[in-house]
Order: structure tokens, then C-alpha cells, then sequence
């Protein structure tokens, strides 16, 4: 009874894990289409790419626990071998895991003024753990037991590894970029506080899940403790980027101000007050000043008031 419970238990933990946390993404995606519509159209692409990836790897998983705790319930020999839907939902998770990163280093490519060192440095790990995961499906795929899959744990352990490190740099890279493009201004210097705390967030939880499973593989061998950890992974990913686009009007009605304009994905957009002016900030994080005067007469005095916004 305890084999199964740190096998083919953990197995069913992470799969009704990762369905809550699919049910999420469901919700938040809604929210993004319906607050969002003006977005450009590869934003959107890439939120309905990242969906239908989450949605093709629950599905899988799912397939996969039906057949072992169902299809072939009370047949002990069917739980050694492996269903080719386990290892199909690697390729997704990792897809999923490729493009989120990809749009977090597409910030890092903004946020440092174009540079090729951060950038390369992030999309190397990005790259990096996306062909471990073809290479490791492609292995995997006409292995038929769970002791031919055990060869292939350096492998798993690599592309978690990378995994991890990828979203540590990441997380890293975009709160150094912010901390430098302070303006002085204490609205926007507020901002920038909000994000820096925005970005270890979303970086935070992928980076746990990783190393997580990165280390019940090692630690707890023979078990499928490490796969629970993987399976919620991708969900993690896919509600990590959606997080992080659905902040923004909430952060700009945070300012009270309607000259805010957030966008993550590195999207300007214009202000119409008047006495407007562009303060150019030399790693070109396009933070933009709306600075307007208001002068309230009474039979006494007079005051200005000073109004800030930035867009990021």
C-alpha cells in the first residue's frame, strides 16, 4: 500500500492539482479576452497558443490516470508499463514552458535597451530546456516500462534544472533593469516597487515547482513524487503569464490616475492631456512623464499641483 501511495497516489494528487489549477487558467484567460481587446493580435495569439497547449497536456495527464486507476485497475503488471500519454504531456508542458518564457525574455529584451548578452543568456536556458524535452520525448517514446524510463532521469533532472534557472535569471535580469530605471518621481518610483515585487512573484512559484521536482527525483527515487511537481508546472507557467498581463489595469487604477498606462508586454500607448513630455530613460524602459498644472484660485492663495504618470 505505501509503494502505491508515493507512486500512482502522488501521481493522482498532482493530476487533481493541476486541474484546480487549470480551472484558473480557464477563468483568467476569460478575464484577459474581455478586459483586454485591444491588445495586439500576437498577444492574443500567444494567450490562446498557451491555453490550447494547457488544455491538450490536462487532457493528457488525465487520459493517463484513467488508465492506470480505471482501464486497468486490479491488473498489477499494466502498472509497470507506460501509457503514451505520459510521456506526449512532457512535449506540452514544455511548450507551454517556451513560450511563457519567451515573452518574459522578449521584457528582458526591452527593459535593457536591446541588449544581446541578457537577452542570449536567458533564451539560451529557454532553448536549452526546450530541446532536452523534444530529445527526451523522443527517447522516451517507444520505451514501454517504467524501469526502461528510470535511464532517462539525468535527462529529467537537466531539463528541470534548466527550468529553474532559466526563471531565476529571468526574475533576476527584470528586477535589476527596473531598480535602475527609477525616476526620482515618487508615483513612479511606487510603480516600479510594485513590479519589481510583481516579477519575483510570478518567477517564484515556477522556480519552486521546478527545483521542487528537480529534487523529490533525486531525493526520492523510485517514486513518482517528482512527476506530481511537473504536472503543475505548466499550470503554474500559464497562469504566471496571464497574471502578468491581467496586473495591469489594477495597477494603473492603483494611481488614480487615467494618464497611467501599464503595459508588460512592452506596449506604449499615448496620452492626450496637455503639456505633455517624453523623459527618456537610457535603458529605454519608455517610462513617459504626463506632467500637467492645475492652478485652484481662491481670495487668498494659489497652488500647482504636479501629477506623474509612467507607462512601462
Amino acid at each position: 500500500m505505501g509503494v502505491l501511495d508515493n507512486t500512482f497516489g502522488a501521481f493522482l494528487i498532482g493530476v487533481v492539482v493541476s486541474a484546480t489549477l487549470y480551472g484558473v487558467t480557464c477563468v483568467q484567460t476569460w478575464y484577459y479576452y474581455s478586459r483586454y481587446p485591444s491588445d495586439p493580435w500576437y498577444i492574443k495569439l500567444m494567450v490562446g497558443a498557451v491555453l490550447l497547449s494547457d488544455s491538450v497536456h490536462q487532457a493528457l495527464i488525465t487520459h493517463t490516470v484513467y488508465t492506470y486507476l480505471v482501464t486497468d485497475f486490479g491488473v498489477a503488471a499494466d502498472l509497470g508499463k507506460l501509457v503514451w500519454s505520459l510521456i506526449v504531456e512532457v512535449l506540452f508542458n514544455g511548450f507551454t514552458a517556451l513560450l511563457v518564457q519567451s515573452f518574459l525574455t522578449m521584457r528582458v529584451y526591452r527593459l535593457s535597451n536591446k541588449s544581446l548578452v541578457a537577452t542570449m543568456s536567458v533564451m539560451t536556458l529557454v532553448i536549452g530546456e526546450f530541446l532536452l524535452v523534444v530529445i527526451y520525448v523522443a527517447k522516451a517514446i517507444n520505451m514501454t516500462t517504467f524501469v526502461e524510463l528510470a535511464a532517462l532521469k539525468p535527462l529529467s533532472m537537466s531539463v528541470n534544472a534548466l527550468a529553474a534557472a532559466g526563471d531565476v535569471l529571468i526574475a533576476v535580469l527584470l528586477c535589476t533593469l527596473l531598480q535602475q530605471s527609477r525616476t526620482g518621481f515618487r508615483r513612479s518610483d511606487n510603480m516600479i516597487n510594485k513590479l519589481i515585487l510583481f516579477s519575483i512573484n510570478t518567477g517564484l512559484l515556477t522556480s519552486i515547482c521546478a527545483v521542487m521536482s528537480l529534487i523529490s527525483i533525486t531525493v526520492w527515487d523510485g517514486t513518482f513524487i517528482y512527476i506530481a511537481f511537473y504536472f503543475c508546472l505548466g499550470r503554474l507557467y500559464c497562469n504566471s503569464l496571464l497574471a502578468t498581463l491581467n496586473a495591469r489595469k489594477s495597477l494603473r487604477g492603483d494611481t488614480r490616475d487615467e494618464n497611467m498606462s501599464l503595459s508588460l508586454q512592452g506596449i506604449q500607448k499615448s496620452s492626450n492631456s496637455t503639456g505633455t513630455a517624453q523623459k527618456r530613460i537610457p535603458n529605454n524602459i519608455s517610462i513617459k512623464i504626463d506632467t500637467t498644472q492645475e492652478y485652484v484660485r481662491d481670495e487668498y492663495s494659489s497652488a500647482t499641483e504636479l501629477k506623474s504618470a509612467q507607462a512601462v
